[in-house]
């Protein structure tokens, strides 16, 4: 239903070798639905992680992010500070230790590359494969977030993660992105193209309210399916408004429009493709009925990095969530169960690597979230 037409919108290029079609026909059916044409989930799920960001480095300056701090400014977090935060997520029955840091640092970050470089890291992907090993030794499954990636430097972290993720944001040129360092969004979907070549469990997801038109997200969310349809491979869409903080005071999408747009991710995507609303930026009561069926990842024990003026709810007010909209709530993994071994399965039946499945495996915490 989606895919067929005889006009088609093309993304990508020659220099991040990628290539996405969206047809015409298709865009215009996505505009065309409403909350009204999609069912509510049966269930709501959620993760419980520890945030952990191991740089406030990037090489970006989104207008919208107070994440990354300017070349002098920015801090890496050393192995002890990991292994320490890794510590109080797990004591407090966290299953996913969430990574991120902006995209990868540039030339302008001396101190950064330099204190890397005294540790014995030849890269942040290095490291950050050296923090995944610290969760995994807490007893916790890795889901890294850190922004564009190659192909090698996705691969040199992908087995020693759960899952992986990157914002695809737009699949529009806004200028909230503008700038000589600007985010380009055919090397956002080369990276969830080179995560579905190497087998990554993937969350990606759009950003309302940074300059784009309802055109430019319904083509985003038919690029996710199509790069999805292709690979197999994502896990779950992320539909996140944009909030006021201190370097971004746009006016945020309002009710309506959040409605309008999750139902179209609802529709636009596949069944087994989940819709998350993070229920720190926006009344998920009012969208309940919109078709989302995930909370995200929430934090008993760190604050969201990325949106620090929005705290996560405790988990008593998503089980409001959930009782408000009549459904179950549910813990899960960082991993969706559709990408682990069916039960007496090896690593060899699913999609996570040996060492990921082995920890699952072995992890009582793991087992009592597989069984509810």
């Amino acid at each position: 239903m989606w895919g067929c037409a005889v006009t088609e919108t093309q993304f990508g290029g020659d220099e991040y070798d990628v290539s996405v079609s969206v047809s015409e026909a298709a865009v215009e059916r996505a505009l065309d639905v409403r909350p009204a044409d999609v069912a509510p989930a049966s269930s709501l799920t959620f993760a419980r992680n520890v945030f952990v960001p191991l740089t406030t480095a990037c090489r970006y300056t989104c207008t919208y992010c107070t994440y990354y701090d300017v070349p002098g400014e920015a801090s890496l977090l050393t192995p002890e500070e990991i292994r320490e935060q890794c510590r109080v997520g797990a004591d407090a029955g966290c299953t996913e230790a969430l990574f991120t840091f902006g995209d990868q640092p540039d030339d302008r970050y001396t101190a950064i590359h330099e204190q890397l470089g005294e540790w014995g890291y030849d890269s942040i992907h290095e490291y950050l494969r050296a923090a995944c090993e610290i969760a995994l030794e807490a007893g916790l499954l890795p889901h890294a977030n850190p922004g564009d990636q190659t192909r090698a430097q996705m691969a040199t972290v992908a087995d020693v993660n759960a899952s992986m993720g990157v914002m695809l944001e737009t699949t529009a040129d806004v200028q909230a992105h503008g700038g000589p360092r600007a985010k380009s969004p055919e090397q956002r979907l080369h990276t969830i193209d080179v995560a579905g070549d190497l087998g990554v469990p993937f969350t990606t997801g759009i950003l309302v309210g940074i300059g784009e038109d309802w055109r430019d997200r319904a083509e985003s969310l038919l690029a996710i399916r199509a790069l999805h349809e292709r690979h197999d491979h994502v896990q779950e869409v992320i539909v996140q408004p944009v909030r006021p903080n201190a370097r971004w005071q746009g006016e945020p999408p309002g009710a309506e429009t959040m409605r309008r747009v999750v139902a179209m991710a609802r529709a636009v995507l596949p069944a087994e493709v989940g819709v998350q609303v993070p229920p720190n930026l926006t009344d998920v009561r009012g969208l309940v009925d919109c078709g989302v069926d995930d909370l995200g990842g929430v934090s008993p024990v760190t604050k969201d990095h990325i949106n620090p003026d929005y705290a996560w709810p405790a988990l008593d007010e998503l089980s409001a969530i959930a009782d408000h909209a009549g459904v179950p709530l549910r813990e899960r993994l960082p991993v969706y169960e559709r990408f682990l071994p069916a039960d007496g399965g090896t690593a060899d039946d699913g999609w996570v690597s040996q060492r990921i499945w082995r920890a699952i495996e072995d992890g009582d915490r793991y087992e009592a979230v597989r069984a509810e």
